[in-house]
C-alpha cells in the first residue's frame, strides 16, 4: 500500500500540520517543527504537543508516515567549527522535537564541504556529527528517533549525490539502528540517475540496493525537475510538468518497493497537491481507507 502526501505548512503551530495534510487528501506528510531559516526556536509547548498528537490521531495518519524535515541552515559537514557546532545543537533539537511529537524519524541533508575540505573529509565530519547527535539523544523522548539521510542533487559542494557517499556515511555511524535514507526523485535525476523509464528506475533502485541496501530506505520525496538530467542543480517542479515526466511517476507508484513508507510531495505549487496526490493514488491503484 502506498502512503502519499506533501510537505505541509505548520504555520501557527505544529498542531496544524495534520489538519492541513488531511485537507489535501494526504495519508502521509512532512513538516518543519520549527522555523527552518532560524537557528533558535522556542521549545514546543505541552499543549501544542498534545494537540498535534490528537489531530494526528483524528487525521487517521499513522506516525510512521510522518517525516519531519530539518532546518535548511544545518550543515554538520561544515569545515567551519562555529557552523558545525550550531548545526549539531540544532539537529539534536530536531530529534528531540520529533520524539516529543511521537514521530519516528527526522529527514536531513547530509552536508556540504564549502570547497574548503575534501568530500572524504566532509563525509567523515557528517558521520562524526551523526554519532554525536545520536549519543546525545540516546535517552529521553528521542531515544528511538532515526536520522534519515536525504539524497542530494550535488549542487554546490553538497555531498550525498552518489549512493556510495551515503553508504560511506552509514558505515561510519556507530548506532546504525537509528539511520535511514530518503530518496528525492528530483535530486537523484539531477545527480545522474536517469529515472525517466521503467528500465532507468529499476537501474537506479538496483544501484541503491547494491551501494546502500533497500533495508535502509525510509521514505521518498516525489518531485519532478526543472533542470536537465545530470545538471547537479536542485530545482523542483510539479508532477508531469518537468524533465522527469509523468510516466516515471506511474512506474514509481506501481513499484512495491515503495510500499509502507512516507511518499512526500515537495512540488512547487501547493494548490496542485490535492490533484497530484489523487493522480498518484490513481497510478498506485488504491489509497488507504
Amino acid at each position: 500500500m502506498k502512503y502519499i502526501g506533501a510537505h505541509v505548512s505548520a504555520s501557527g503551530g505544529v498542531q496544524n500540520a495534520p489538519v492541513n495534510a488531511q485537507q489535501i487528501g494526504a495519508h502521509a506528510f512532512a513538516l518543519f517543527t520549527k522555523n527552518q531559516r532560524q537557528w533558535n526556536a522556542k521549545p514546543l509547548a505541552d499543549e501544542d504537543i498534545s494537540e498535534f498528537r490528537l489531530n494526528l490521531e483524528k487525521s487517521g495518519i499513522e506516525p510512521r508516515f510522518v517525516l519531519p524535515h530539518d532546518s535548511y541552515l544545518i550543515n554538520i559537514g561544515s569545515p567551519k567549527r562555529e557552523t558545525r557546532e550550531k548545526s549539531l545543537a540544532a539537529l539534536e533539537d530536531e530529534l528531540l522535537r520529533a520524539g516529543q511529537l511521537g514521530l519516528p524519524a527526522v529527514n536531513f541533508h547530509p552536508g556540504a564541504h564549502l570547497k574548503q575540505s575534501s568530500e572524504a573529509e566532509c563525509i567523515e565530519l557528517i558521520a562524526r556529527g551523526m554519532n554525536a547527535v545520536l549519543r546525545a539523544t540516546s535517552g529521553g523522548p528521542a531515544a528511538d528517533v532515526q536520522l534519515v539521510i536525504e539524497t542530494t542533487a550535488g549542487q554546490g559542494s553538497n555531498v550525498g549525490y552518489h549512493f556510495a557517499q551515503i553508504a560511506e556515511i552509514i558505515a561510519q555511524v556507530e548506532d546504525q539502528s537509528r539511520v535511514g535514507v530518503c530518496i528525492d526523485t528530483c535530486h537523484v535525476f539531477a545527480a545522474g540517475y536517469d529515472i525517466r523509464t521503467l528500465e532507468g528506475w529499476n537501474s537506479m533502485m538496483q544501484q541503491f540496493d547494491q551501494n546502500i541496501g533497500l533495508q535502509w530506505l525510509r521514505g521518498m520525496h516525489l518531485n519532478d525537475a526543472k533542470v536537465e538530467f545530470a545538471s547537479r542543480k536542485d530545482r523542483h517542479h510539479s508532477i508531469g510538468q518537468g524533465t522527469i515526466g509523468l510516466e516515471a511517476f506511474r512506474v514509481m507508484m506501481q513499484d512495491p518497493r515503495l510500499d509502507e513508507m512516507p511518499l512526500i510531495l515537495e512540488t512547487v505549487d501547493p494548490d496542485l497537491w490535492p490533484q497530484e496526490i489523487s493522480l498518484l493514488y490513481d497510478f498506485a491503484g488504491a489509497s488507504p481507507a
